[in-house]
């Protein structure tokens, strides 16, 4: 894939636009049940089906990450869903040891990171997590 093709792929997956609202965090943990929507267990045994533009999807399906506890931002849609703010926001993080991580991706090869799990575009490696306190 060249870079033209590239940024072709990259635009035809445009994030939608969302209206400005409120944004609230929710806490719990990461749960993928097999052929399912992901969906966060949060306090009181409830469980909350989770929502996102592709790059958010992409995360939240990520199996390295099942089980994690996480804090989203984001809102409630009006079927009761949690629709997670979009990537470009930073809205995920997983909550490991009394840190605040930013869940991110990285590509020991080229030195890429990225926010969202796949191959890298530069040598077609398969990235890494890499959970991180802060993005350099």
């Amino acid at each position: 894939m060249n870079r033209r093709q590239f940024a072709i792929s990259t635009l035809a997956f445009s994030v939608p636009c969302f209206a400005e609202g409120t944004t609230i965090t929710l806490h719990g943990r990461l749960m993928q049940p097999d052929g399912q929507a992901a969906t966060l267990a949060v306090q009181g045994g409830k469980t909350v089906t989770l929502e996102g533009d592709p790059s958010t999807t992409g995360v939240i399906q990520d199996k390295r990450l099942k089980g994690l506890t996480f804090e989203l931002l984001g809102a409630y849609t009006p079927s009761g869903a949690f629709r997670i703010d979009p990537i470009h926001k930073q809205a995920m993080f997983v909550r490991k040891d009394g840190k605040k991580l930013f869940v991110t991706y990285w590509c020991a090869i080229c030195s890429i990171r990225t926010y969202t799990p796949g191959i890298c575009y530069c040598c077609q490696d398969e990235t890494e997590l890499d959970l991180r306190e802060k993005i350099d």
